[in-house]
């Protein structure tokens, strides 16, 4: 029986969107740099909300059913929080390596999948996850080459926890793609996002100045149609073949931290990174199930 193959349409929205996205993280480290990471998230899902409110009512979907709003809610916090420490850890650490690190992602999901699913960890998992954890241990060496440095530790935590946030939005993403349209997918997550991040606004989130609004603005319009896209693309292929295309975000990030920030992709990144990116394509390898023997009549 011949497997088959992913379309091609979805692979392309989701290139697109992960382009779209790696553009968005250089202009949000920069909005990030000018008001700081909370301010910038909290503006920016303001910005998103007014944007996407008028194709979300024009798609005439209604409001969401009491079991779709749970998961809409859910992935607003998970993301608002993900995408927060993120910032918060690109502005301390150059933005390929931020996104290298980020990559550990597919890994935590599976022990995600063993605590919240009750899988079963293969040795694959465990001999990936070590694989993977070398190749952040040595971007990390390249990075304080016996220099420590407090604020490039806490980029380096910042950008780790929310690895582990990005996992369980993965997660999340899938499942939501599958009971709502994209509009519906982008509005939600940036208004709960809004909302979630209002707690502290008060404290945390000064009025931007006219450069800094441009720059929230212009990422929200990049951040609602990457999420459009990739909510597509999700909808309509299987996560196992989607998600391996996430690597191809560390070209974009290189690129875009090279043109803007002037940051140098090192040695120990390009290093560091090969080994994250092998060991979760051996972790999360599957072979394919063996035939199964004839019933006999």
């Amino acid at each position: 029986m011949k497997q088959s193959r992913t379309p091609l349409m979805p692979v392309l929205a989701v290139l697109l969107g992960l382009g779209l996205f790696s553009i968005m993280d250089g202009v949000m480290k920069a909005a990030s740099i000018m008001t700081g990471a909370y301010a910038a998230m909290f503006w920016r899902g303001l910005a998103g909300s007014v944007m996407m409110a008028p194709l979300w009512l024009r798609a005439r979907q209604g409001w969401p059913a009491r079991a779709t709003m749970k998961v809409h809610l859910l992935r607003g916090v998970v993301a608002a929080i993900m995408a927060t420490m993120f910032f918060y850890g690109i502005v301390r650490t150059p933005l390929a390596e931020g996104i290298a690190l980020s990559f550990i992602a597919p890994l935590i999901a599976l022990y995600l999948a063993a605590v919240l699913l009750d899988e079963k960890i293969g040795s694959a998992a465990i001999g990936g996850s070590v694989l993977a954890l070398f190749g952040v241990a040595v971007i990390g060496w390249g990075k304080f080459d016996g220099k420590i440095d407090a604020e490039a530790v806490k980029g380096l935590v910042a950008i780790l926890v929310s690895a582990v946030l990005y996992a369980w939005n993965l997660v999340l993403q899938r499942q939501q793609a599958q009971i709502a349209g994209p509009e519906e997918v982008a509005f939600f997550q940036t208004l709960v996002s809004f909302l979630f991040l209002g707690i502290g606004a008060w404290w945390l989130a000064p009025w931007p100045s006219v450069a800094a609004w441009g720059l929230i603005v212009m990422s929200a319009a990049m951040s609602t149609v990457s999420l459009m896209l990739l909510s597509w693309a999700y909808a309509r292929a299987e996560a196992q073949a989607l998600v391996p295309l996430e690597y191809t975000a560390f070209l974009w990030a290189a690129a875009v931290g090279w043109i803007a920030f002037a940051e140098p992709v090192t040695l120990a990144t390009l290093c560091g990174v090969v080994l994250i990116v092998a060991g979760c394509l051996y972790a999360t390898w599957r072979k394919p199930d063996p035939p199964r023997p004839e019933m006999p009549n």
